[in-house]
């Protein structure tokens, strides 16, 4: 088991909400935490071509944009303001929803850019260490301890 102490939380957040891994694949050691990149051109040192299933390494498959299109849903839900939460829930109605959604924090409610950011952070973490779980990388007991130090933030 990986001690999750050592482990790059945010960049296995970011592999998980990484849509475009068509040309390429974010993988993780399990003996090391490490993560690395690979290509199919270049495989994980950038220069030597490897097949994915000669590696004894994890993939880290995105997630779907359902799971992060809720959090915006859950962020714009608890809002106090409400004339703001009507807009941003307004926002991610449709195609394009996070597009409009940074927009209208960005342009409308710059106030709320830090709530924003801190809320998304926690709810990516919390992912990753699911994913870790999930995965048998880490154990349920640093799983739990790793949760209940990454609650969600008050919402202004």
């Amino acid at each position: 088991m990986l001690d999750v102490r050592h482990l790059d939380l945010e960049e296995i957040a970011t592999a998980l909400q990484d849509q475009s891994t068509y040309e390429y694949r974010w993988l993780i050691d399990p003996a090391s935490g490490e993560i690395m990149m690979w290509t199919a051109d270049g495989g994980i040192d950038g220069k030597t071509p490897v097949d994915l299933d000669e590696l004894d390494l994890v993939p880290i498959e995105a997630l779907p944009s359902s799971v992060w299109h809720r959090d915006m849903a859950d962020f714009a839900e608890r809002i106090s303001d409400e004339q703001a939460g009507r807009r941003l829930q307004r926002a991610i109605q449709g195609r394009g929803a996070f597009r409009r959604f940074k927009d209208e924090l960005h342009e409308e409610y710059p106030h709320l850019l830090t709530a924003w950011h801190a809320f998304q952070h926690v709810r990516a973490t919390r992912r990753a260490i699911d994913w870790l779980l999930d995965n048998s990388l880490i154990d349920d007991a640093a799983a739990s301890s790793c949760r209940s130090e990454h609650r969600d933030p008050d919402v202004p």
